[in-house]
């Protein structure tokens, strides 16, 4: 059987909200949601929180996540790559364990929205599109369309073009009539692991496929004020079964 292990990497030294992942989120610590939400999913073989913080791992430990390493400090920077992070998980396994992984779902702890139908779902669609990426997206909403956002016309010019270089007299006026386009909303990512391990290591490989969700569960916590927002659709959430 292929193994299909997820990861959630959860560094410390947050700057905008300090000790994010760990931070009481609707009773429990934020990284708390994203484990027991990947615990629930029985395609999963394990659940491992990559982290170069003992007070992370512990509280991971806690609600029953693997912490098989500590992350070195180059590769839990601000600017450190996510290929990296992922090429020298799969190593420390293999080298440690004799343990092969053919599949990562990249849970990020900041997105507490998040299902476990979720992973499922983009676990599934992988499968079957056989592709080497799996990246969730919602939908764009209707003011943030590249058909409604307008350039600043040049001094003189009298006329408005769209950011893709059309004249406002050739744009749909109406909601329903524009094209649909998708954001990443950085809910499961699912990838192959060759992607990471070739001579161009990258996170989405030579083929993807969108699994598209509902915007409802988009949260991507780096602000206080996202953090009081995602905490308010939460308690929606629990509180509506039908969402």
């Amino acid at each position: 059987m292929k193994k299909i292990i997820a990861i959630i990497p959860a560094r410390g030294g947050s700057k905008g909200i300090p000790e994010k992942n760990i931070k009481n989120f609707c009773g429990k610590p934020l990284i708390a949601w994203a484990i027991e939400t990947a615990l629930k999913n029985k395609r999963l073989d394990r659940v491992i929180v990559i982290t170069d913080d003992k007070k992370i791992a512990r509280i991971a430990r806690k609600y029953s996540a693997e912490t098989p390493f500590m992350q070195p400090k180059e590769l839990a920077q601000p600017s450190s790559r996510m290929e990296q992070v992922f090429a020298y998980t799969l190593r420390w396994l293999k080298e440690n364990e004799n343990y092969d992984v053919d599949t990562i779902v990249w849970l990020q702890p900041t997105s507490p929205l998040r299902q476990s139908h979720h992973i499922d779902e983009a676990i599934e669609l992988f499968l079957n599109k056989k592709c080497d990426a799996v990246i969730s997206a919602s939908e764009l909403p209707a003011d943030h369309n590249p058909y409604w956002i307008y350039k600043e016309p040049k001094t003189g010019d009298k006329t408005l073009f769209n950011v893709m270089g059309q004249n406002i007299q050739n744009i749909p006026a109406r909601r329903q009539l524009l094209p649909k386009y998708y954001f990443m909303n950085n809910i499961v990512f699912v990838m192959r692991t060759k992607n990471f391990l070739g001579k161009s290591p990258n996170l989405f490989g030579k083929n993807q496929a969108i699994y598209k969700m509902s915007d409802f569960y988009d949260a991507d916590i780096n602000t206080p004020n996202e953090w009081l927002m995602t905490e308010i659709k939460f308690k929606m959430l629990k509180s509506d079964k039908n969402l």
